[in-house]
Formats: structure tokens, C-alpha cells, sequence
């Protein structure tokens, strides 16, 4: 006892027994996962694999040899030998996976997106539905607070090349005269790109085919040919469509200026692009910082308004600070060379930034030049020899300084917003990159790496549906991709429910609904004879027109009045159809808020309420908001009244989306109803206002 100090200093003591007890902290750590769970159970979420359990090198090194520990002995079975096919007859790597795209074709990010996705064939493409993992509220997160990537190259792109006048009479005759003109000064620069409607030729507002963005090319400082081009992106739904309504309208512009016999050509070319770019979507206020730390711009490039965009751009909250649609052309090196790239970090200290202007020297790229998109089809370098010029370096991590040899590869950069001004909302910002076709892998893989998610076509009509927008081509009835969605909708639905026994599923007879799986909207118009009682209730109406001669369409923005003159502002011939046959054949979209609890689904159907019974739902959550309702019951009340089931007569319309709103915190949907029942409504509306008026000043 005589040697022991008399007093011990803690500090001194721990970090002179450090080792030891963190040895023995790690040995307890290792002890306890060792027994509890194996090796790929430790990782992290996002990089667990499937084939981890029984392949090693599906595991990151660092951990094989534990992994190898834990695996058992593997049982060699005899099988029975096959004859090999021989060097001469092997099929490489290209030719095997060419043999699969027989009735679909691949994106060239595809074999990324089928390790992680659900895929599924849609519109002639092999496209990912959703991640496999747990990622609904996660991607909706990102969308809102960070970044969210979906690779968009299925996208149909159809250019048109021509003089600008013959382009202008073209666009005019199909595009929407709701929206802005296709051949105004503030589009044909290049500087913003224009979010329109595409309508056959002459036929608006009926025929209405797909949304379409139109984006002009920008003319060169020194240009002094009239001749222009003009790319059109819309669905890949509604591409023979399209393509067949531009080739119907240039025939008639180009008509037109040989009656006139006005100057230059008379020739307008229709090119298919498909699969010569690559697009990108990426959403998201962080969408800012990842492009300016994966994107390196060229040194060569001198253009003061693009430095002081790029200089500005990681300091803005997000793309709609930026006027809507702006356009951004310009060079990069190959972003592999600088991979895993890093987020750009904004300025916290100068949250000032300059106000950009659209330019259409900032949106001019040789991106435009096929001969040289088609020099840049096949990347030069392989990631193999980019690899060995890596590991070259004395510092390891170090970027591989670009040489003269490496491509640069021009790309646009096109502002992307989902926003609408009609109801409460979250807006949704990001951006579109377009790159050649060959470098989709090259650009995809080191956006991934910043930490952005992927999404698929279940996140990408998420964002339209937090953003209170209609979706193509569900939300689009009437149209061809809306049929050919319902239709397999449908095939999908009435199996799985002829797949269960009678006992276990829905009895649609007994609860009065004759169509389950399918909006009939020509029954909700009143075109088609069924069992079904027509909304169609307006005395003053002519019922006898012939149902042969009402057309069906879907009205959009909020004008309902004034075709003619939209018309006549676009170049079009006035519209002959009566006032009846329009009224009685047209659809209107519509959004839906719900009061309290529930969440609406496709294909619910839409009631309109009587005005006793709309007295009863207002005084009733009148009372439900006030302190009496707790106090006191009453057989009026919202839970009483939900109980009541309306009769067919009452069914205006469907619910195309629905679904609960993580942005709302409440159901929402969107969906569209008759027009004659919409102004119904409306006068319903503005009766009840002048009531409540009335009420409130006695």
C-alpha cells in the first residue's frame, strides 16, 4: 500500500491508458455485432446488395475478409457438362445485350437503374418505376430540401430547320393560343425556352395531343442566313401524333408562302432526334450548388455574362431566383476527370447576387452542330485509361489535370419550375441538362456522387402533384397516351380482381358501381348511351343535337370564352361549332382540397352537391370549427353527413391523381369535370356568397 500514489490525475491517467481502452471498446463493439448480425448487415442502407450474403464482392474491401470468415463452405455439385460455344460463334458483352432490346430499347443509364429500381416497358423504353428501397418521404425531401436526379432521355425531340417565318406559321398552327406566342422576339433569341400545348393542325381547342417545350436556337453574331432550327421535347406517348401534326402544318406554312410567293425558301426539314441527346432532370434547391461542383467550364470561355452567371450560381437559394425558362449554353471538361466530385458551398456571408438577364449569347452551344454531336458519340477515353492517369499522381486523389486530347463537350442548361399560381402550392424549382448521347454514364454517375437521390416515374409525377399540376398522360383525358394508360390500367385492375375469390373481393354490384377500373367520361358528357344518368341537366341547352357532332376535349389554363379570338390571334380560321356542342362536349381540370380527414383516389368519382344539402355541409363545419361542437351533437354533423350516399345523377366528374399531400399535411387530388356542371357550380358559389352577405349585415 506504501507504493500507491496518493493521488491520481485523471487526465494524465486516461490518455495514458488510451489504447487499451479504446481496444477494449472495439473488441466489445466487435463482439457484439459478430454474434447479432453479418457483415453486409452492417453497411448503410444504400449500400446493401442483394447478392452480399454469398458474394464477397458485393461487400467494400475493407470488409471482405471478415465477410469471407462468416460465408460457409461452399458444396461443389457435379453437373453435367455443355459444350461451350466457341470463340469464333461467342457473342461479346454488346451483342448479348443488343439481343434484348428487341421490343423496347434501353437508356444508357439503364443497367444502373435495374440494379436499384423497379423497372417496367413503357412507351417503347425499359424505364424505372421507383427505387426498390424505402424511398417515398425521402425523395419528397430531397425534392423540397435538397436534390433529386431522373434521367429523362426517353423524351421525344423532333427539330425543325427552315427559314424563321415558314418555322413561325408552322408552330402557330398547332401550338396552344392560350399560352404565349412560339414566334415571339422574347423565345426566337434562344434565351428562354417556351412551355406550351401541341394541338392538330387547325384544331384547337379540340385534339389537344401533349405539353411540349419549344426551344429555339440562338443566331451566331456574324449569321447572315435567315435559316433557323427549333427543337421540339415532349412524351415519347404522343411522338407518331406530333410528328404527323408538324408534318401536316409545314405542308400548309409552306403552301401558304408559295401563294405568296414571298421571299427566301420554301422548305422546312423535320428531324428525328431521338437518342442523339441525353436530358436531365434535377430538382431541388441544392440543385444550385451540385452543378456548379460537377460542371467545370472550359477556361477559353471569355463570355463576361456566363463568368458572372457561373460566379453567381452556388450563392443562389435556388434556379427560380432565375427568370423562368433561361437559357445556358457552354463547354465542360469531362467531369470523370475530376470524379467523386463535391458540392459547391455557398457564400453565407454575401447573400447578394447580380440580376441575370436571358441572352442569347449565353444560351448559344455547339450542341446544336449534329457533326459535332456525332464526334462526341463515343467518349475517347475509356474510364479504364482515365483510371491509370489517376493513379499516375503523387498525391493520391489528386485531379487528373485535363490535356489537350480530352473532350469538351458542349451541354444547355435550361431553368425547369413546377409551380402553380392558381392555389396554394409548394413550388418546385430545378434545372434541364441536356448533353450528347454517349456521356449519359459519364455526367449520371457523378451527379449521383454528390449525394443527390434518383428518381423514377413515380417521383417525377410525385413533384407535379405536390406542385398541384396535371401529369401526362393520366391527367390528360381525351388524349392518346391518357387511353393507352387506361386501358392497361385497367387490364392490370380487373385481373387482380378476377384473381380473387368471390368472397374475398369487392362486390361492385351490390355497392351500384358499373365501372370500377375506367373513368367513362363520355357517359359524364352525356356521348354515350349507358345506365348511367347524363350531367347534362341545362333545360335552356338543345338536347336534340346529334351526339355525332360534339367533340369531346380538355380545356386548358382558365379561359373558357373567347376561342375565336385566341384563334384569330394565332393565325387560325374562326371556330364553327355551336355554343351547345362546346359547352356540352368539353372537361375541365379541377383540384381538390379535402376539409378533414381522407384521402381521395384515382378513379373516385366527383359529386356535386344540391343546395340543401350544401346548407347542411356549411353549418356543419361551421360548427366543427367552433367550440360548441364539443359540447353538444347534432345529426347534421360532418360524420352523420359522410354517411349519405349520392346518387348517379350527381357524378360530375373523376379523380385522376389522388393521394395524401406531404406538402399539405391533408388528401389532395386532382381531377376534371363537366363544364356545363363547373358553371353550375360557380352560380352555386356566388349564391351562397351573396347569402352569406346578407347574413352577416342583419
Amino acid at each position: 500500500m506504501s507504493r500507491l500514489p496518493s493521488a491520481i490525475d485523471v487526465e494524465k491517467f486516461v490518455e495514458a491508458r488510451a489504447f487499451e481502452i479504446h481496444a477494449m471498446e472495439d473488441a466489445m463493439k466487435n463482439a457484439g455485432e459478430s454474434s447479432t448480425h453479418r457483415v453486409w448487415q452492417t453497411l448503410p442502407r444504400h449500400l446493401r446488395r442483394r447478392a452480399a450474403s454469398h458474394d464477397v464482392r458485393r461487400v467494400p474491401r475493407r470488409l471482405r475478409d471478415k465477410a469471407r470468415a462468416e460465408m460457409d463452405p461452399v458444396k461443389k455439385v457435379s453437373k453435367s457438362k455443355v459444350a461451350k460455344r466457341g470463340k469464333a460463334k461467342k457473342l461479346s458483352r454488346t451483342e448479348s445485350l443488343s439481343k434484348r432490346q428487341v421490343e423496347k430499347m434501353w437508356l444508357e443509364s439503364h443497367l444502373w437503374h435495374a440494379k436499384r429500381m423497379k423497372m417496367e416497358n413503357m412507351w417503347g423504353y425499359r424505364l424505372a418505376l421507383h427505387p426498390t428501397e424505402k424511398a417515398f418521404r425521402s425523395s419528397h425531401r430531397a425534392s423540397v430540401h435538397g436534390s433529386i436526379l431522373h434521367d429523362a432521355s426517353y423524351f421525344s425531340l423532333i427539330e425543325l430547320k427552315g427559314v424563321q417565318k415558314l418555322i413561325e406559321e408552322t408552330l402557330l398552327s398547332c401550338c396552344d393560343p392560350q399560352g404565349p406566342n412560339p414566334g415571339s422576339k422574347r423565345y426566337t433569341t434562344g434565351s428562354r425556352s417556351l412551355e406550351t400545348h401541341v394541338y392538330k393542325t387547325g384544331c384547337y381547342p379540340f385534339d389537344l395531343l401533349v405539353p411540349a417545350t419549344i426551344l429555339w436556337r440562338p443566331l451566331d453574331g456574324d449569321a447572315q442566313d435567315n435559316t433557323r432550327s427549333v427543337w421540339l421535347i415532349f412524351h415519347p406517348a404522343a411522338y407518331e401524333e406530333v410528328f404527323s401534326t408538324i408534318q401536316e402544318s409545314a405542308v400548309i406554312a409552306v403552301e401558304a408562302a408559295r401563294r405568296r410567293k414571298s421571299d427566301g425558301g420554301f422548305d422546312i426539314e423535320i428531324i428525328d432526334l431521338r437518342s442523339h441527346v441525353n436530358i436531365f432532370e434535377l430538382m431541388g434547391p441544392k440543385s444550385n450548388q451540385v452543378l456548379k461542383g460537377v460542371l467545370k467550364p472550359i477556361s477559353q470561355d471569355n463570355r463576361s455574362s456566363f463568368r458572372q452567371f457561373w460566379s453567381a450560381l452556388a450563392d443562389m437559394p435556388c434556379s427560380g431566383s432565375l427568370p423562368r425558362g433561361m437559357v445556358i449554353g457552354f463547354k465542360v471538361i469531362d467531369p470523370r476527370l475530376e470524379f467523386p466530385h463535391q458540392n459547391a458551398k455557398p457564400k453565407l456571408d454575401n447573400r447578394k447576387y447580380p440580376f441575370l438577364v436571358p441572352e442569347g449569347g449565353l444560351a448559344n452551344s455547339e450542341i446544336w452542330d449534329q457533326s459535332i454531336r456525332l464526334g462526341l458519340s463515343k467518349p475517347r477515353f475509356k474510364k479504364m485509361e482515365l483510371d491509370q492517369r489517376r493513379s499516375q499522381s503523387l498525391v493520391p486523389g489528386t485531379p487528373v489535370n485535363p490535356l489537350r486530347q480530352d473532350d469538351r463537350i458542349p451541354l444547355l442548361l435550361i431553368q425547369y419550375s413546377l409551380e402553380n399560381t392558381t392555389n396554394e402550392s409548394r413550388s418546385l424549382h430545378g434545372w434541364r441538362l441536356i448533353v450528347p448521347a454517349g456521356w449519359s454514364m459519364a455526367f449520371f454517375s457523378s451527379l449521383v456522387f454528390t449525394g443527390t437521390r434518383v428518381g423514377g416515374q413515380r417521383e417525377r409525377q410525385t413533384q407535379a402533384f405536390e406542385a398541384g399540376l396535371t401529369y401526362f398522360p393520366r391527367d390528360f383525358p381525351f388524349t392518346r397516351g391518357y387511353t393507352t394508360y387506361s386501358d392497361e390500367r385497367e387490364n392490370d385492375e380487373r385481373g387482380y380482381w378476377n384473381r380473387k375469390p368471390p368472397a374475398k373481393r369487392v362486390n361492385y354490384t351490390k355497392l351500384g358501381i358499373r365501372s370500377p377500373w375506367r373513368a367513362d367520361w363520355e357517359v359524364i358528357l352525356g356521348l354515350s348511351d349507358e345506365d348511367f344518368v347524363t350531367t347534362q341537366r341545362d333545360d335552356s341547352m338543345d338536347v336534340s343535337l346529334a351526339r355525332d357532332t360534339i367533340r369531346p376535349c380538355l380545356l386548358q389554363g382558365p379561359l373558357m370564352k373567347e376561342f375565336n379570338k385566341l384563334r384569330r390571334g394565332f393565325g387560325l380560321d374562326p371556330l364553327i361549332v355551336k355554343s351547345g356542342e362546346l359547352l356540352q362536349g368539353a372537361l375541365m381540370p379541377v383540384s381538390i382540397n379535402m376539409c378533414k380527414r381522407g384521402m381521395p383516389e384515382e378513379m373516385d368519382t366527383i359529386h356535386i352537391m344540391g343546395d340543401e344539402e350544401a346548407s347542411k355541409w356549411m353549418k356543419a363545419m361551421q360548427r366543427h370549427r367552433s367550440l360548441a361542437m364539443l359540447t353538444e351533437a347534432d345529426d347534421d354533423s360532418p360524420e352523420e353527413l359522410s354517411v349519405f350516399r349520392p346518387p348517379h345523377s350527381t357524378i360530375v366528374g373523376y379523380v385522376t391523381t389522388g393521394n395524401y399531400s406531404l406538402s399539405r399535411s391533408k388528401g389532395f387530388a386532382i381531377g376534371a369535370i363537366s363544364l356545363s356542371r363547373m358553371i353550375e357550380l360557380e352560380e352555386q358559389i356566388a349564391r351562397y356568397e351573396i347569402y352569406n352577405l346578407l347574413y352577416s349585415m342583419t
